[in-house]
């Protein structure tokens, strides 16, 4: 691993690290994970983020509260090295971290496979060589939380777990109890104990938390940040925090990387093609590592908010990821001025690459509160149909069916993002169907895991735009980056020999 410029010369391999985990969903490790990361920049420490596996929304508040952005971790998608590489890229910019905290996914052990760790905490976790803290909601449990740990502990050897936090304690009897149990009969130290607290609760939205930039929306930057300061002050109260340091201090060192994909690009003083990337309430779904190679490919980045901005700036290409249009699509259909720049700029010819919710916002129109299909949104979602920008054909209804899945793809055509016969493993995530698609549309992804557009088809394309539902991260799939900055190159350079 190369040298940062961190303070006193560690290098990204030696830094202090820990994992945080749990036997499953709703322990509470989110908010924890979010509390501990507050008390350490309080202290002074550079925090450097990380979650485990494809989320957006966890990740959205840990880059709120670190300063330094957050970079997920999947064992399915990436392999070793690929994990290596976006753990050392992380720490080493921005001067450095001191500390990196993982947060995991899911129970210790959840994976893509029910006989393998592929695409668990624990698979990370190894790779990473990271001690494990782990979270138990130790509601209506007491002596059984020893047996939960010590099942867990004995489980896969091979994973460090170094402590214990209780979380949803009752009261004394209770936390007193349950540490003296654990703490006799598995030798793994109990550090913290949070008790029952309202206050410890996120605002959930339907795949999750609600994403940090619409938190300080609804609740504006006061409320926020009182929100934020509560939790960390419920874990500097609860949580030996000193002795959480320690255990960070002692992962064991991590091999040198080699070749790495965030080595900048050779000609990178030849003229940057701009991307604009939208980015605002509807639209904040992004890998920042994604963001980061595109710049490592010459890329210039120029962000735009389609909610708020009055026009499209100056760009050679566009990559609008995902988030949640439906729940902004009165104010999306409001800028009819930034909608109609992009379909002008898709008829002409620019590269541009839509994932998921900005899927949705290419096509004709967005319906919500659709009658039959469901209402898993905000019960003050009417019942309306909505006029997005038209570049690719195609009604989106707002659904009952929740996609959660990996899937895998091969390009069918030559597109954007890449060329024929290049494939990909990726993931998707949504409530919505796109219907009214006209028969001979054509489509630049063939799947052979994923739900996509339809039947087995991906990547809805007209002209040079694409939409798909896959979700793609630039380390899984290496050709992402490098294709869309050589195609915005080509859209430039065309637009100035003509």
């Amino acid at each position: 691993m190369s040298q940062s410029n961190h303070p006193g010369g560690k290098d990204a391999g030696s830094i202090p690290r820990v994992l945080i985990s749990a036997d499953r969903s709703s322990s509470g490790k989110t908010t924890i994970s979010m509390g501990l990361m507050a008390a350490l920049v309080s202290r002074g420490y550079k925090v450097q983020p990380f979650k485990v596996a494809l989320d957006y929304i966890d990740p959205s508040y840990h880059t709120e509260i670190t300063g330094r952005f957050c970079r997920n971790l999947d064992g399915y998608l990436m392999d070793e090295h690929g994990i290596l590489d976006v753990y050392t890229h992380a720490c080493e910019t921005g001067g450095g971290a001191d500390i990196a905290i993982i947060e995991g996914v899911r129970g210790l052990f959840e994976g893509f496979e029910s006989l393998s760790d592929v695409g668990s905490t624990a698979q990370i976790a190894k790779i990473l060589k990271c001690p494990v803290v782990f979270v138990i909601n130790a509601r209506s449990i007491t002596r059984s939380a020893a047996a939960l740990i010590g099942g867990y502990k004995n489980f896969d050897p091979d994973v460090e777990i170094a402590g214990v936090i209780l979380n949803n304690i009752g009261g004394r009897r209770h936390a007193q109890k349950a540490k003296e149990a654990i703490e006799h009969y598995t030798s793994v130290p109990v550090l913290g104990i949070i008790p029952r607290d309202p206050s410890m609760q996120i605002s959930m939205r339907h795949l999750g938390l609600m994403p940090a930039l619409e938190g300080r929306r609804r609740l504006g930057d006061g409320g926020f940040e009182n929100r934020l300061h509560g939790i960390e002050e419920i874990i500097n109260k609860g949580i030996d925090v000193d002795r959480f340091l320690e255990i960070a201090k002692s992962a064991k060192p991590l091999t040198a990387l080699e070749n790495s994909i965030f080595s900048p690009a050779v000609n990178e003083n030849s003229p940057k093609p701009k991307i604009g990337v939208a980015l605002d309430e509807a639209f904040n779904f992004y890998y920042r590592d994604n963001i980061d190679l595109l710049e490592i490919a010459g890329a210039e980045i120029v962000y735009f908010s389609p909610v708020n901005d009055p026009g499209l700036p100056e760009v050679d290409g566009l990559y609008i990821g995902g988030g949640y249009p439906e729940l902004f699509a009165t104010e999306l259909e409001a800028n009819e001025t930034i909608r109609k720049a992009i379909k002008e700029a898709s008829a002409e010819g620019m590269p541009i690459y839509a994932e998921c919710g900005g899927l949705m916002y290419l096509t004709e129109k967005i319906s919500t509160g659709v009658p039959g299909k469901g209402t898993y949104h905000d019960a003050s979602m009417p019942e309306s149909t909505y006029s997005m920008v038209g570049a690719l054909p195609g009604h989106t209804i707002m659904g009952q069916t929740r996609v959660v899945s990996y899937n895998i793809g091969t390009l069918a055509r030559d597109c954007p993002i890449g060329k024929k016969g290049n494939s990909f493993k990726g993931h998707e995530f949504h409530h919505s169907e796109i219907l009214e698609i006209p028969d001979d549309a054509e489509f630049a992804i063939a799947l052979s895991r994923g739900t996509g557009i339809r039947g087995d088809r991906d990547g809805l394309i007209v002209n040079n735009t694409i939409g798909s539902y896959a979700h793609l991260h630039g380390v899984a799939y290496r050709e992402l980056a490098g294709s869309l900055v050589e195609a915005a190159r080509k859209f430039r350079d065309s637009r100035v020999s003509s």
